[in-house]
């Protein structure tokens, strides 16, 4: 059976404001996925991380925990909220905003192994010591990294997210196909043009937008933290190096792998790769881009509760 592409539903919502000013219509739009969420018994927190700065998270729903890990740019509401309401009817939903992202930051490096030791702070502050994890694109290397580094974790399912299987040469031809010089370049957009560009090559079919609303997308999820976000994607290959040794197939959790049929940033075959090393189950979804949660949100919600059930 074929999966027919859906429209972006976080864009769709935007697209819906533009008959609202330019200044307020993304600030409308985060209001009302609050209030959704706030209907659905979601609480937003803040978190006070040990080395200095705060993580931003939501939680909701009710039985086993179940922890989203977001991807690069976006943020838990961008990245999740179709799958937050339809998830937090089985498990308990917690879903932070990793550092550098949304509101959330660190004083610590900007690297893999801050985004897991922030993750397990909130774990620890929300005594959680069992739990199940998904994980998609770059918030899928941290989950990796998590599978790989600490017990504790039930099942996972990693989205669009290569692991350690992501060689130098592969990293070129990331850069060409986005026409950039190195990955960096492509995932920290310095202007709202070249946001667009990366956009287009993440979902099926990003609309047209107002100027005004693209810039705002821009400063509000792309312009801060430059810098590190710069460093969370140049640390990438010592992170891979250093990790790869370090993982054990026979000692990872259960896992799931979920991709996109034709994505762009991590192809098919990185995943198949990934998913023959663990021994793992991989489910591919026809025509689907990289951001898959976006575009197939009843999709991949299925697929994580028939996996963790």
């Amino acid at each position: 059976m074929r999966i027919k592409n859906v429209f972006p539903r976080w864009l769709l919502g935007l697209a819906l404001l533009l008959s609202l000013s330019g200044c307020s219509a993304l600030a409308v739009k985060e209001q009302l996925d609050a209030k959704q969420l706030q209907n659905a018994q979601f609480t937003e927190s803040e978190l006070s991380l040990a080395e200095g700065g705060q993580l931003r998270y939501w939680v909701g729903g009710h039985g086993e925990p179940l922890v989203l890990l977001h991807g690069f740019g976006g943020t838990a509401t961008t990245t999740w909220l179709p799958m937050m309401l339809e998830l937090s009817q089985h498990y308990r939903v917690i879903a932070p905003d990793l550092a550098w992202f949304g509101d959330s930051y660190s004083q610590g490096d900007a690297n893999i192994s801050t985004q897991r030791e922030a993750v397990n702070q909130l774990l620890a502050q929300l005594r959680v010591e069992q739990f199940n994890l998904v994980g998609i694109s770059y918030g899928g290397l941290v989950a990796y990294d998590m599978m790989a580094q600490q017990t504790g974790i039930k099942k996972a399912v990693i989205l669009s997210s290569p692991g350690t299987f992501i060689s130098d040469q592969e990293l070129l031809e990331l850069s060409q196909r986005f026409e950039r010089e190195q990955p960096a370049d492509i995932f920290v957009p310095e202007n709202r043009q070249q946001m667009r560009h990366l956009l287009k090559g993440v979902f099926s079919h990003f609309p047209p937008l107002p100027h005004a609303i693209d810039e705002q997308i821009y400063q509000r999820y792309f312009a801060l933290w430059q810098a590190q976000k710069r460093q969370l994607i140049e640390t990438l290959p010592e992170y891979r190096d250093q990790l790869a040794p370090q993982v054990e197939p026979q000692k990872m959790p259960p896992t799931l792998v979920i991709w996109g049929e034709n994505d762009r940033v991590f192809p098919l075959q990185q995943g198949k790769q990934l998913a023959r090393y663990l021994d793992a189950p991989m489910m591919v979804i026809p025509n689907a881009p990289h951001n898959i949660s976006n575009e197939h949100p009843s999709t991949v919600s299925q697929a994580i509760t028939l996996f963790i059930e």
